[in-house]
C-alpha cells in the first residue's frame, strides 16, 4: 500500500470498527441516557425537549455555538414536519450532525495528492500530556506498515525525557529517529531531519515540537523558525501542521485549538483519548468552530487505534447504525 492509498483508505476493518464503537461507548452511553430521560413521558418534540437537548449537547462538550446550530436545525425539522415523535429524535439528530460535518471543512483529506511531495513533511504541535508523542509513534508505525520509509525528528528538546520517549517509539515502530539530545536547537534538529530524509529518499518526515503554551509569543516564534528552516531544505514544508488535542479535556481542547491556530497555520487535527471520556462531542464542536479537518482520532492503546477520521463512520458509531 502506498502513501496515497493509506490516506485515501475508506473502509474500516471489523477490528477497527469495533475499536471505534468501543472508543465512543462512554460518550454514547452518557449522551443517550440523558436524551432518554429528557423525553420520558413525552410524545412529541416540544420546546421543553429542545431545551433539554440543548443542555445535553452543551454538557457533552459539543460547544455552545455548535449546539445552537444543531438545536435550530432540529427545531426547523419539527416545525416543518408539524408532528415529530420523540422516538424519531435520535435519527433527526444523527442526520443534522452528519449534515453539519459535511458542511464543515472535514473532507477527510480526500482532495490532497500526497504523492506530489517527497518527503511529505508533518510538523506535530500540541501541549504536553495530550498524547503527542504516542500519536507520532502510532502514525509512524502505520505508515511503515503501509510500506513507507519514515523518519522522525526529535525537535521537542526542552522537556525532560522527551527525546528518549520519541526514540523509544521510533524503536517500536522500527523507524529512524534524528536527534541532537536535550536542549538542542529545535530548528537545527528539523533541518538535519529533512536533510537526511532527502539524502535517504525517505517518504515521510514527522517533526515533533515542544509542547508549550504558557508563552504564546515564544511558541509562535519558535514554530515559525522551525518552518523557515525546513523550507530551506524542502520548499513548501511543512505540508501538514498536525495539532494534537486531548478530547477528554473537553472545552480546554477548544481553547488550545484557538491558541495554536493563532500561532501557526494548523491544517489538520488529531483528537486523542476518546476511549477514556464521555466528551466525544468535542469532535463535532471543534470541526464546526475552526473549519479545520479532523484527520485522526485516538480510540485506544493499540498501534492501530489511531484511526483516520471518517465523519460518516463517526456519526454512525456515535448514534448506532
Amino acid at each position: 500500500m502506498g502513501l496515497f492509498d493509506f490516506f485515501k483508505k475508506k473502509e474500516k476493518t471489523a477490528e477497527e470498527q469495533e475499536a471505534l464503537d468501543k472508543g465512543l461507548e462512554k460518550t454514547k452511553d452518557t449522551f443517550f441516557s440523558k436524551i432518554s430521560k429528557a423525553v420520558v413521558g413525552k410524545s412529541t418534540v416540544d420546546d421543553d425537549v429542545l431545551d433539554e437537548l440543548e443542555e445535553i449537547l452543551v454538557t457533552s462538550d459539543v460547544g455552545v455555538a455548535t449546539t445552537l446550530k444543531v438545536v435550530e436545525r432540529v427545531q426547523k425539522r419539527v416545525a416543518r414536519d408539524k408532528y415529530v415523535n420523540t422516538s424519531e429524535l435520535n435519527n433527526i439528530l444523527r442526520e443534522e450532525v452528519q449534515a453539519l460535518l459535511e458542511e464543515n471543512n472535514s473532507a477527510d483529506f480526500q482532495n490532497f495528492n500526497y504523492t506530489d511531495h517527497k518527503p511529505y513533511v508533518i510538523m506535530v504541535v500540541g501541549v504536553n500530556g495530550v498524547g503527542k508523542t504516542t500519536t507520532i509513534g502510532k502514525l509512524a508505525h502505520q505508515l511503515k506498515a503501509a510500506g513507507q520509509k519514515v523518519v522522525i525528528g526529535a525537535a521537542d528538546t526542552f522537556r525532560a525525557a522527551a527525546v528518549e520517549q520519541i526514540q523509544l517509539w521510533g524503536r517500536r515502530a522500527d523507524v529512524r529517529v534524528v536527534s541532537q539530545g536535550m536542549n538542542a536547537d529545535p530548528a537545527s534538529v528539523a533541518f538535519d531531519t529533512l536533510q537526511s530524509a532527502v539524502a535517504n529518499g525517505e517518504d515521510v518526515a514527522i517533526i515533533d515540537t515542544a509542547g508549550r503554551l504558557h508563552n504564546k509569543v515564544g511558541l509562535m516564534n519558535e514554530l515559525s523558525k522551525i518552518k523557515n528552516v525546513m523550507q530551506k531544505v524542502v520548499p513548501g514544508a511543512p505540508h501538514e501542521i498536525l495539532l494534537v488535542l486531548d478530547a477528554s479535556t473537553g472545552q480546554n481542547a477548544v481553547e488550545q485549538c484557538k491558541q495554536f491556530t493563532q500561532a501557526t497555520d494548523v491544517n489538520a487535527l488529531a483528537l486523542t483519548k476518546l476511549d477514556g471520556t464521555a466528551k466525544g462531542g468535542v469532535v463535532i464542536g471543534i470541526s464546526d468552530q475552526f473549519k479545520i479537518p479532523v484527520k485522526y482520532i485516538g480510540v485506544g492503546e493499540k498501534m492501530t487505534d489511531l484511526q483516520l477520521f471518517n465523519k460518516k463512520e463517526f456519526v454512525d458509531s456515535l448514534f448506532g447504525k
